[in-house]
């Protein structure tokens, strides 16, 4: 469907191969999780190089409802951009810079906040000085095609969390001999979906290396990504 390259934190960018199949699973989690209110008009401002990008232009679509097309999240300080938007998908960072100046339009029901640690602080200013009806904390890394756990972050609770896996998805901690970690025990993140990528572009090697076997899983073939994050 579409290739997304990482960051390339390592110095060298990875061209993550997404399949349509992938992205429909994503769709559908989309349409069953998000009201057709929250996805009348979803603002789209993130570069397409990007994959929050994916969530912003296709989910809406998938909805039947209409992509906001602008430069960058922070047009909504000029006014007439952000008008009528129902949803903003936007990193900590630049929603900070909305909530400071005061220019979250009035019409917004829901804010996904992802790429960027959310803090506590964050989340309990935009309860407080907008009208937002729920905050959502997104993680997920684009080798499982956008997102891939979720949490619904109420005000006065402290730091947010990433929540829980998103349908068709499942998360484990995992150690060194890929067994589950006891609580409280360190572990590496892996995800098991049916949204992850292909592979890597060109690179059969690593492609190997961070897409593995699923021991957990049922279905023939099933595969799980090690993410890195501990």
């Amino acid at each position: 469907a579409y290739a997304m390259y990482t960051s390339g934190s390592t110095g060298r960018p990875k061209g993550v191969a997404i399949e349509h199949r992938s992205t429909t699973g994503f769709l559908s989690w989309v349409s069953s999780y998000f009201s057709a209110a929250e996805m009348a008009r979803v603002l789209a401002s993130t570069s397409i190089c990007f994959d929050l990008s994916i969530f912003e232009i296709f989910g809406p679509l998938s909805c039947g409802g209409t992509v906001v097309l602008v430069r960058d999240v922070l047009e909504l300080m000029e006014g007439a951009a952000g008008r009528e938007v129902s949803l903003i998908n936007t990193v900590p960072s630049a929603l900070n810079e909305l909530v400071s100046a005061g220019v979250v339009p009035a019409s917004v029901q829901t804010i996904n906040v992802a790429g960027e640690v959310l803090s506590g602080g964050l989340v309990e200013r935009i309860y407080e000085q907008t009208g937002v009806g729920r905050v959502l904390n997104l993680y997920g890394p684009s080798e499982d095609t956008t997102y891939t756990t979720v949490s619904e972050v109420a005000a006065g609770k402290g730091g947010p969390l990433i929540g829980q896996a998103i349908s068709n998805t499942a998360v484990y901690v995992l150690d060194e001999r890929l067994e589950v970690a006891p609580v409280g025990v360190a572990g590496e993140l892996y995800i098991g979906s049916g949204s992850l990528a292909r592979g890597y572009l060109g690179r059969a090697g690593l492609t190997a290396e961070r897409f593995v076997p699923d021991p957990y899983s049922g279905a023939s073939g099933a595969r799980m990504y090690r993410t890195g994050d501990v």
